[in-house]
């Protein structure tokens, strides 16, 4: 499909809504998505098996999972910059082809925990398309839409609970097998890809150098605010998503597989609360649902840190938790749209995710240490509800007068 067979659709959907293309890029965008998450996350399922054939220690592990996350994290920032330049139309093909490789070459370096750590360096690869899929939704749909469209984007994110899910079973039927299946899907998306995602037709192109636009993305307050608010939000999903399983275990005595599968309703629940978050977004005032989302977070922390029993109480705690979390790393989003400059979306789109991503590491080692020291969790759910209830404050006082600069 060519860019001139989308541009009356496109002047239509700045004023009577999103037409087919914008459906379509939003789709094919949030498939691309989850595959690519997948990717990114297939060593952390497998970390166990890596753990016991190269005799790791619990900190080589720990370094092994953490490193595709770190790039993908920090990745985004350039990438988002250089899909505000040649478009997502270029870029998601091409970031879903490269990610290919590490994932294949994930095989024959299974014997090496050094061939493993630089493989795990070139799978984060997969964690950036994040933002190459923000400025191609935001640019399809009008503002009293892209709160939900976004929302819907985000849920690829499930692409992590997917691997955590499918890949040590898909190894029950051969340990290179994972590997293969999910090299030969990212193929198949990278040519449909090229087929079905378009950039609008008027879109801004930024002329100035990478260097330029990066520095002019990172001088806006307003990057710096959304990432603070994102890596409570997102990062709290992330600390969560790692360090869920180890609580469960260590606190309530569960077995793996149980709080495995308890965990996975968690993520499960965040998933679907993301885009809840943006649909409410394009009806409030996205900073007052983040503001609304993190004050439920705040509560259901304080609740949690006197140890209720896991049923129900905890239950209830832990899961409100997770829709509050989701909730806010959809709006968050949402106000992207609302308070960037059109041109420097995907700038502030990389910034702002690599902070959240990046903020998901520091709350485990705090619960970690916190626990090691006293024996308990509640100081490190008190820290949560602070930081919570500061992010809401600052949401509802300062985000909700912002517009671009």
């Amino acid at each position: 499909m060519s860019d001139t067979v989308d541009t009356p659709r496109a002047v239509a959907t700045a004023t009577t809504g999103p037409g087919a293309a914008a459906y379509r890029n939003l789709i094919a965008a949030t498939v691309g998505f989850t595959l690519t998450f997948w990717a990114w996350n297939l060593i952390s399922p497998l970390g166990g098996a890596y753990k016991d054939h190269l005799g790791l220690s619990s900190f080589q592990q720990s370094l092994l999972v953490a490193v595709p996350v770190i790039v993908g994290s920090l990745g985004r920032v350039p990438v988002g910059a250089l899909t505000d330049r040649y478009g997502a139309r270029l870029m998601f093909p091409l970031v879903t082809a490269f990610t290919i490789v590490p994932v294949l070459l994930l095989i024959p370096a299974r014997d090496s925990y050094a061939a493993m750590l630089g493989v795990g360096f070139l799978l984060g690869l997969g964690g950036t398309t994040f933002a190459i899929g923000v400025p191609l939704v935001n640019s399809w749909f009008p503002p009293a839409r892209r709160g939900f469209a976004i929302g819907v984007f985000g849920m690829g994110m499930g692409g992590v609970a997917l691997s955590g899910y499918f890949t040590p079973r898909i190894a029950k039927h051969g340990e290179n097998l994972p590997f293969l299946v999910v090299a030969a899907a990212l193929a198949v998306f990278a040519v449909l890809g090229a087929l079905l995602i378009t950039d609008r037709p008027d879109r801004p192109v930024p002329t100035a150098p990478l260097s330029t636009r990066l520095g002019s993305a990172g001088r806006l307050r307003v990057t710096w605010e959304l990432s603070a608010l994102y890596a409570i939000g997102f990062g709290g999903v992330v600390a969560f998503g790692v360090y869920l399983p180890t609580y469960l275990k260590t606190w309530y005595e569960l077995s793996p597989t149980d709080a495995g599968t308890r965990a996975a309703g968690f993520a499960l629940v965040t998933v679907v609360f993301r885009p809840i978050g943006g649909w409410l977004s394009d009806r409030v005032h996205p900073a007052v649902v983040t503001a609304g989302a993190l004050v439920l977070v705040a509560l259901l922390a304080i609740a949690q840190a006197f140890d209720p029993s896991l049923v129900p109480m905890g239950t209830i705690c832990l899961l409100g938790m997770a829709a509050g979390l989701g909730a806010a790393s959809g709006s968050v989003f949402a106000m992207v749209a609302q308070v960037t400059p059109q041109p420097q979306v995907g700038s502030v789109t990389g910034i702002v995710g690599a902070v959240g991503g990046l903020g998901g590491f520091v709350p485990p080692l705090v619960m970690g240490a916190i626990y090691s020291a006293k024996d308990s969790y509640s100081i490190g759910f008190m820290l949560l509800s602070d930081l919570a209830l500061a992010g809401c404050v600052y949401a509802y006082g300062r985000m909700r007068g912002v517009r671009p600069e």
